[in-house]
């Protein structure tokens, strides 16, 4: 890989976090010795999240069995499971104060369960401490992990997002140990589980995906009843990821909404600065409204 010769456009820079809130969400996730995505995946929204007292805290380690070339996640040999974590988790949204917390792991191809019980035990740890907070799991796709998924909706967490990534045709290049349709499977069968579970899940767009290939994974994921759909602007981490085949402009990114408000999703966030849970405290609230609106209609 080399690093993309495009230039960055206006619309996806940001300003480099510097609050004090930034910087006490810092030290609080230092203290608790806690691993986030926003930190270890490089997220340009870090300093607006963190400014607000949002956070994504990834569990089960910093070091992922995988090696997706859009990710700037270290891989490599993973950490040994630490069994006072989950409550470690739990004491650290309770001193937030968080409304909503998502939580999200590494891969870890390496455990019999893909890590599925420490989700669970994360989960229960949270509902105890802090039982007000609702909860939001990003999970990896427990490829050949049977009963996994099992445990972690035996927990309830409120939103259960699986992010696609990216079209079918590039699983090969961009997610070469994951199965697309494995994914979409894991993703309706959350919802045969239980039903009153959120589904969510999203692509990147810039990876060199055609707008057609797009479309397709709407339909796709409105086919596994999927609630909340989340497309935004790839970014290359570092020269030795995959490049970025191009910058989406607002007007591409608006229509995309359009079109997927269109195929019945719930909720749809679309723009360069998208992430997985990017105001997915904001957008929990929302999606239980819609719900409300569709179940009154």
């Amino acid at each position: 890989m080399v690093e993309s010769k495009l230039k960055k456009p206006d619309w996806i820079r940001v300003k480099a976090p510097v609050s004090k809130e930034y910087q006490g969400m810092h030290d609080l996730m230092r203290r608790q010795k806690l691993n986030t995505v926003c930190e270890e995946a490089a997220c340009p929204n870090v300093g607006e999240c963190w400014g607000k007292r949002h956070a994504t805290i990834m569990i089960l380690g910093s070091t992922c069995t995988r090696a997706c070339t859009f990710c700037n996640i270290k891989k490599g040999r993973p950490d040994l499971l630490d069994p006072h974590e989950p409550e470690r988790v739990a004491e650290a949204v309770g001193d937030i104060g968080l409304r909503h917390v998502v939580i999200t792991s590494v891969d870890r191809d390496d455990l019999k369960d893909g890590g599925a019980e420490h989700f669970a035990q994360t989960i229960r740890a949270i509902r105890k401490k802090a039982p007000f907070t609702t909860i939001e799991v990003l999970t990896p796709d427990f490829l050949r992990k049977e009963g996994a998924l099992e445990r972690v909706i035996d927990a309830r967490p409120d939103v259960y997002n699986h992010n696609l990534e990216t079209v079918p045709r590039l699983y090969r290049e961009v997610r070469p140990v994951a199965r697309y349709f494995h994914s979409l499977r894991l993703l309706q069968k959350v919802k045969d589980l239980d039903p009153s579970i959120f589904t969510k899940s999203g692509i990147m767009v810039g990876l060199g995906e055609e707008t057609r290939e797009i479309y397709q994974v709407m339909d796709d994921l409105r086919t596994a009843n999927v609630d909340f759909m989340t497309i935004g602007q790839y970014l290359q981490p570092t020269p030795k990821h995959r490049c970025v085949d191009r910058f989406v402009t607002p007007d591409e990114f608006e229509e995309y909404a359009k079109k997927a408000r269109g195929k019945g999703f719930l909720m749809v966030s679309s723009s360069a600065l998208t992430r997985s849970s990017y105001h997915a405290g904001d957008d929990f609230v929302r999606l239980k409204v819609a719900r409300e609106a569709q179940l009154a209609n």
